[in-house]
Formats: structure tokens, C-alpha cells, sequence
């Protein structure tokens, strides 16, 4: 009975929310609650929801101030100068192009925002790509793939659902995964180099060529104040994720604190400080409404033995081959995955019962959870039609869907790949 439930409670939820005909706080917090009451419990459910709630909170925590930093950061222009730097490198090298086009998706993506990478990366290069006769597909398949892996990073949403799916600290999911991020971005690095050799058989482009050079980008001065400024922002993010790397503090420690110091050193004023909290209060809101939702949602099938119930009851329909490699199973099919299922349905509907599964046959948990941060809305979400980041980035550059997804989809699943088998290799996946 309770199997079937979980079953019905997840199937709601996929159909709810993929078909829009819920929004996803809606979903995860009606769904179960429905479901528990016919499954005979009442006064429970609340204990089932204040556990779930209480396992999460930190997490939520952890991102909404790692959104407020980044923000901050952003708004202040601290990525300016290192931008305006990119471009002059490039030049008018296609090769040098595609790269610092990469390089920079990576660095604007610190903030985990896939719409903010686009809306600042793809105007700042469309017109660099133009005058060189360069395509634009390239541009959209590079920011992509740079966009998509930066994901991974534990402030990110699908790795934050992951870690709050599982209940585990996300840090403990993230770190093992450190080398095999830093592989799959070397990856799309090594992808921008190839796209770029090609762009200049296209263009016929030769060494030192001026036609269709792009103006030079001018150096921005900086007073001595704004000169102080930056580099004390340089050293904060350094210093903030040196510290979360090494564990020395609780990453929603570090980012309170991180946030705080941020805020003191480029907005003095107080009435700017809440304006700048105001301007990224939604988008932090939104997504810890969603995690509190999402605590819910988890807490309800994991106090009532729904999770379990249904990992008992597919140990029969899983080959044992297959269930003994749950984890690689997983991560060979996340980023296919992300065509099919929006980031909430997969992390809090398919996921606990993967790793459910994966421990009735003594494999890992968290490891399943690290395969599926492989490529589930992370190399997999600027192609998803779930995801309107996709819409804005094909918008912005001007491509049609149909074409980016030819061109992209193999190249994602490249880099998840390539991610997996790093993951293997170091241990944080095991087979």
C-alpha cells in the first residue's frame, strides 16, 4: 500500500509541475500531504514536515546568502575589469574568441544564476561573433556547456536539491566531486579551443587579420577607492571558498559572514544596503520557498516509509547488474534526463528513490546523488525546453532550438561523461 502511494505521490508530482498545472511549491507541499491523509496518517504529517523542514534548513540558509554575495558582487562590478581584460585578449582570433567566451560564462555562472550568465556573456560577445562572421550557435553552444558544468558547484540548484533530497551537508556531496568539475571544465575549455579552429576555416581567418577586428575594448580606471575595493572583493570570494573547501566552517557560516563583509564594503549607506537586498530578495526567495517546500515533500515520504517501501518493492524489477551499478546507471543517463524531467521533480521525486534503491543493494547514497549532479540540470539544463534559460539564451543569440540542441546535446553528454569517468577514477564514484 505505502509503495503504491509513493508511487502515485511522485507520478502527481511529475505531471503536476511538468504539465505547469502547479507550481512546484505548490506541488511538493499538497501532493504528499494528500497522499499521507489516505494513506491513514493525520497528526503525523506534521512531525513528518517539521523534520523534513528542520534537515533542509541550513541548506536554504547557505543559498539564499550565497545568492544575496554574488549578487552584490555583481552589481558592485567586481567581475568588470576581469572582463574587460577577456575581451581584449581575444583580439580578433576566433580561437582566443571561443575560449574567452567560455572562461567568461564560467566566471559570471559564480553566482549560480543560468538568466544572469546569459543576459551579461551573450550581449557582451554576439557582436564580437558578428563582426568576425563567426556563428552564433557557437557562441550559444559554448556558453552552454560553460554555464551547464558551472552548475555542479554547491551552491547551485540542482547540487543544493541533491544534497536536500538525500539530507546529507552539501558539502559532503560536493567535494569528492571538486577534480571531476575541474575535468569537466577543462573539457569545455578544450570543446571552445576545437569550435574555434573551426571558425577560423570557416572565416578563412589568417594571422594577424584586420578585417572584421572588433574595436578595442578600453581599460576602465579605477580610482585609488574603487582599486581598494575590488581587491578586497578578490580576496572575499578567495577567502569564502577556501574556507568551504576546506571545511572550516559551515558553508551557510561562511556566506552570512561572506555576505555581510560584502555589503559593508561597497555600500556604506544603509539605505543602499536594503536596496541591494531588495533587488535580489525574489530570486533568493523563490528558491528557498522551494526548499522548505521541497523538506516537506521529503519529510512526509521518508517519515512515512513511502521511499522505502517502494525501494523494497523494485529490488524484484532491477536487474542485479544494473542495481549494483546504480550510481553509474544514473549518471550515464542524468543529462538525457534533463530533456525529461524540470531539476524539482527529479531531485525530490526520482532521486531518494534511486538512492533508496541503490542502498538495498548495498550500494551509496550519496554517490548516486553525485552521478546525478553529472549532467541533471547541470550540463544538461541550457538545453532542457524545461527551463526558460534556454529560451533566453537562444533568444539572445538569435539560434533556433532545433539547431542548439543538434549542435549541444552531444557535447553536454560528452562532458558528463567525462565527469563520470573522473569520478571513478578518484573514488567519489564507485562501480
Amino acid at each position: 500500500m505505502l509503495a503504491i502511494l509513493g508511487l502515485v505521490t511522485i507520478l502527481l508530482l511529475l505531471v503536476l509541475v511538468i504539465s505547469k498545472k502547479a507550481s512546484p511549491v505548490v506541488a511538493l507541499i499538497v501532493v504528499p500531504v494528500i497522499t499521507a491523509l489516505l494513506g491513514g496518517f493525520t497528526t503525523e504529517i506534521a512531525d513528518f514536515i517539521t523534520e523534513g523542514i528542520k534537515t533542509i534548513s541550513t541548506t536554504a540558509v547557505m543559498f539564499v546568502f550565497a545568492i544575496l554575495f554574488f549578487g552584490v558582487l555583481m552589481d558592485a562590478g567586481t567581475f568588470n575589469p576581469i572582463i574587460t581584460r577577456l575581451l581584449r585578449i581575444a583580439g580578433n582570433d576566433p580561437v582566443r574568441i571561443a575560449i574567452v567566451t567560455a572562461i567568461l560564462a564560467m566566471l559570471v555562472h559564480l553566482d549560480g544564476s543560468g538568466a544572469v550568465t546569459f543576459l551579461i556573456t551573450v550581449p557582451a560577445m554576439v557582436s564580437v561573433y558578428d563582426k568576425l562572421g563567426m556563428k552564433r550557435s557557437t557562441l550559444a553552444t559554448i556558453v552552454a556547456l560553460s554555464a551547464g558544468t558551472m552548475n555542479i558547484l554547491p551552491w547551485g540548484g540542482p547540487t543544493i536539491r541533491a544534497a536536500t533530497a538525500l539530507n546529507v551537508p552539501v558539502m559532503e556531496l560536493f567535494l569528492p566531486m571538486s577534480i571531476p568539475l575541474m575535468a569537466g571544465l577543462l573539457t569545455v575549455l578544450a570543446i571552445a579551443y576545437v569550435m574555434g579552429l573551426k571558425e577560423r576555416k570557416n572565416i578563412s581567418w589568417t594571422h594577424g587579420m584586420l578585417i572584421g577586428m572588433p574595436e578595442r575594448v578600453k581599460y576602465a580606471k579605477l580610482s585609488l577607492r574603487e582599486s581598494l575595493v575590488w581587491y578586497a572583493n578578490i580576496l572575499l570570494i578567495v577567502v569564502a571558498i577556501t574556507v568551504m573547501i576546506a571545511a572550516w566552517l559551515p558553508p551557510h557560516v561562511i556566506f552570512m559572514l561572506a555576505f555581510t563583509v560584502a555589503l559593508c564594503i561597497n555600500y556604506s549607506n544603509v539605505n543602499k544596503q536594503r536596496e541591494k537586498i531588495e533587488d535580489h530578495a525574489k530570486s533568493a526567495l523563490l528558491m528557498a520557498s522551494i526548499l522548505f517546500a521541497a523538506g516537506c515533500f521529503i519529510g512526509i515520504l521518508q517519515g512515512s516509509g513511502m521511499i522505502n517501501a517502494m525501494a523494497t518493492a523494485g529490488l524484484n524489477y532491477i536487474p542485479d547488474v544494473i542495481g549494483n551499478n546504480l550510481a553509474l546507471a544514473t549518471g550515464l543517463v542524468s543529462m538525457p534526463a534533463s530533456l525529461l524531467f524540470d531539476p524539482d521533480s527529479f531531485y525530490f521525486g526520482i532521486l531518494p528513490v534511486l538512492a533508496t534503491t541503490a542502498e538495498h543493494f548495498n550500494g551509496s547514497a550519496i554517490e548516486v546523488g553525485r552521478a546525478a549532479i553529472s549532467g541533471q540540470m547541470t550540463t544538461g539544463f541550457p538545453i532542457s525546453p524545461l527551463t526558460g534559460s534556454t529560451f533566453l539564451l537562444i533568444g539572445l543569440a538569435d539560434v533556433d532550438l532545433g539547431d542548439h540542441q543538434r549542435k549541444t546535446i552531444p557535447l553536454a553528454f560528452l562532458v558528463t561523461l567525462v565527469i563520470l569517468l573522473v569520478s571513478v577514477l578518484v573514488g567519489a564514484i564507485n562501480i
